[in-house]
């Protein structure tokens, strides 16, 4: 079933409740195949089998001082626990509507699989999310950040060249710390992408990026490999695959070397990535496709950053503006 990382009980197990401290009830069984069947079907990502984990383990624990169970809470109940949360002021409406998704598929499976009858979830609104634009950057922006790693060195040739792909290709920092030498395809100009749940996708890279990509395997990655056979495409001065975490902290460095004051989040590259394709024309659709999004929603995003930089390019040089 689950692998074992996904099955480790979240750090946060105990929850404050008037000065005492509730103990972690037992785990509960429907929890354990409501999420083994959403990693199976759906291909949960650990992340979400996670954040859902803790999010039904503090709701149980707070039934718990009713002494009832998860599997039979109602929709009182679960309209108490969201509004005690919202007191509390330390759940922002994003957490709380993250805690109603997990709430809702958990008793829909409940239903499902005839352990209960009724959904209490039903006719709970969701909390109203304020729209999240992503940070992006300008065309100027990009060409100064992508110059900033030194190319004459081992290290600044590999920076530049994951730069390059995360820019040409709009990956997501996991997908491109994730990529081994096998997933690509020079000859092609293709690289293979195992975005989230598994899905696969082909994207191409551009002339640029495999300019730079083929510079990084036969000058720079053979010295960091080391004689060692190793299958990630980008690796460390360790020889060792990189990290999410080697990742964000060289974007930040090299953007302080090109003097790029925004604040910049670990998948700004990506972001650039849409803005810049919408900005030139490109199908929103096929941007969906080249980012590996499910539901075409998640891509409209983006065609507001663009039509916001209009507005502003508008407001800022017309006339009339």
């Amino acid at each position: 079933m689950l692998r074992q990382a996904q099955h480790e009980r979240p750090v946060d197990i105990f929850e404050m409740s008037s000065g005492s401290v509730t103990a972690a009830p037992a785990p509960d069984p429907t929890v354990e195949k409501f999420l083994d069947t959403l990693w199976i079907e759906r291909g949960a990502a650990r992340n979400t089998l996670a954040a859902y984990r803790s999010d039904l383990a503090l709701f149980s624990r707070a039934l718990m001082t009713d002494k009832r169970r998860l599997v039979e809470a109602d929709a009182g109940d679960i309209q108490n626990y969201l509004a005690a949360r919202s007191r509390g002021g330390t759940f922002t409406a994003r957490s709380q509507a993250r805690l109603l998704s997990a709430l809702r598929r958990y008793y829909r499976f409940l239903v499902r699989e005839r352990i209960r009858t009724d959904d209490p979830t039903a006719r709970i609104a969701a909390p109203r999310l304020g729209r999240s634009l992503p940070r992006t950057l300008t065309g100027n922006d990009i060409e100064r950040l992508l110059a900033a790693p030194a190319a004459d060195t081992v290290l600044g040739l590999r920076d530049r060249a994951m730069l390059e792909l995360m820019y040409a290709c709009g990956l997501r920092v996991s997908e491109l710390v994730k990529l081994n030498v096998q997933q690509i395809n020079v000859q092609r100009g293709v690289i293979q992408v195992t975005g989230k749940g598994g899905r696969e996708r082909l994207i191409p890279a551009g002339e640029e990026a495999l300019h730079w990509l083929e510079r990084y395997l036969k000058q720079a990655r053979p010295e960091l490999a080391a004689g060692r056979t190793v299958e990630a495409l980008f690796i460390s001065r360790r020889s060792a695959a990189m990290t999410r975490q080697n990742f964000w902290h060289l974007v930040k460095r090299h953007a302080r070397q090109a003097g790029i004051g925004t604040r910049l989040s670990p998948h700004v590259l990506r972001h650039a990535f849409a803005t810049h394709l919408l900005d030139h024309g490109a199908d929103l659709r096929a941007v969906q496709l080249l980012l590996g999004h499910r539901d075409l929603s998640t891509t409209q995003i983006y065609t507001h950053v663009s039509h916001t930089r209009l507005k502003a390019l508008h407001e800022k040089h017309h006339p009339r503006g």
